[in-house]
């Protein structure tokens, strides 16, 4: 009988509230067939922890343990990282299969990003110009919504967003009962929502309000307006309600924000040494209001991505799918494949899964539709409402108590033997 091969599921980039359930339904997928799959493992914080091969051992973990990350958000319980493989870091790309190679690994599963899903094509393609017989599959996550095609026939949305999309509908409903009792006084309520390239985010905004019965104004990256524009916008606004409520995205162009870039390159926003936030509200209240009173502003960091109260019933369990999926390629298909969503033609909402290549999505961005944009630039269109309505669900998720604090899932920390040389990542020796 030729000998299992072994798995590594790791996760890249930011996490959300349903990341751990598709790492769930990998671990779940793997484990139905034992004829095929040997011992599960975890690259600890993503691609890093393959590097330095701390292989944290899932099929040792306890049955009650991987159950509860259904509702573990976030991270925490693997790691990701924001480790990119560079093309020009070679070094890097043969320790990958290095480690592969000494663990006897034969399956990898890479959760993440259209970043990720290069790093896992890459590392497939090298495997086989080493003799490496791997299987590589990526499992897609991301809150922007921003992996694949803008005309859906890749992926229709990615697991995370239709989580962050809740956080925001419920949110704004809050932030509209606050402005509705403080406006005497804070007429202006400025939110900025992540969101650095693509609008999707501060677009759920209007979820909160389909049928537009709040002074809600979104500002989205692809909206091409000024912030002349934007105090014109609000200053009619309050000339007609007396209240205003601004959604911007922490990518809407304000100018020099002292901006900070991760490790892919894309700019860190809650790290600059200003906020979107703050260069609009300073500048509406310096151009004056047509109202008593300032402008005032929030921002929400992390907690639109783990934050697991707010997560969807929906997002979740396509979550775990699309770990179900990503097994079933594995089997059935073999290597260079994401599995995907797709959506069922038709009024009532329903999906499928399917794979793509990898290489199609592989850096890939999509964009926001430009038709979902309304033409004052201000708002979303009901075709917008139409698509992400369903994904924020109809319930709550039931997260498990103990003394008052949510129960998280918490993995001992078994890690393979190590078999070979300590290894620094190159981007650690090239700084």
């Amino acid at each position: 009988m030729a000998k299992l091969k072994n798995v590594v599921v790791a996760q890249s980039g930011g996490p959300s509230p349903v990341i751990n359930n598709s790492l769930r339904g990998v671990i779940d997928s793997c484990k139905r067939f034992p004829e095929i799959f040997g011992t599960i493992y975890a690259g600890y914080h993503g691609i890093e922890g393959i590097l330095r091969e701390e292989l944290l051992d899932l099929s040792a973990q306890p049955e009650e343990e991987i159950a509860l990350l259904r509702t573990t958000p976030a991270a925490g319980a693997i790691g990701t990282c924001r480790y990119k493989l560079k093309s020009t870091q070679q070094e890097d790309f043969e320790r990958v299969v290095e480690v592969f190679k000494a663990h006897d690994v034969g399956y990898f599963f890479y959760i993440g990003g259209n970043d990720s899903m290069d790093t896992a094509n890459k590392v497939s393609i090298l495997a086989r110009k080493r003799g490496l017989d791997l299987v590589a599959v990526g499992v897609p996550k991301t809150i922007d919504n921003d992996v694949g095609d803008s005309e859906f026939k890749l992926i229709d949305h990615t697991p995370g967003y239709g989580s962050v999309a809740r956080y925001w509908a419920y949110n704004i409903q809050n932030a509209n009962e606050e402005n509705r009792g403080s406006s005497p006084s804070d007429p202006v309520l400025v939110i900025q929502v992540m969101g650095r390239k693509i609008g999707f985010i501060p677009a759920a905004a209007r979820l909160a309000d389909p049928y537009r019965e709040m002074p809600l104004q979104i500002y989205m990256p692809e909206s091409n307006l000024t912030l002349e524009q934007m105090a014109e916008n609000v200053n009619q606004e309050l000339s007609r309600s007396g209240r205003c409520l601004v959604v911007v995205s922490e990518g809407f162009p304000v100018g020099d924000l002292g901006e900070l870039k991760d490790a892919f390159g894309h700019t860190a926003f809650s790290s600059s040494k200003l906020t979107v936030q703050q260069v609009v509200v300073n500048y509406l209240n310096s151009v004056g209001l047509k109202a008593h009173g300032a402008a005032r502003g929030q921002v929400a960091g992390t907690d639109q991505r783990d934050t697991m109260i707010y997560a969807s019933t929906v997002d979740l369990d396509e979550a775990y799918k699309v770990g179900e999926k990503a097994v079933q390629i594995a089997i059935e298909d073999g290597n260079g494949f994401m599995a995907t969503i797709l959506r069922q033609p038709g009024s009532i909402y329903n999906v499928y899964y399917d794979k793509v290549p990898l290489e199609k999505v592989a850096n890939s961005e999509r964009s926001f539709p430009k038709a979902w944009l309304a033409p004052n630039g201000i708002d979303v269109t009901d075709d917008f409402v139409a698509y992400a309505r369903p994904l924020i669900g109809e319930d709550w998720v039931s997260v498990p108590l103990v003394n008052g604090l949510q129960r998280f899932a918490r993995f001992k920390p078994i890690f393979a033997e190590k078999k070979l040389k300590e290894y620094v990542p190159q981007t650690y020796r090239e700084t």
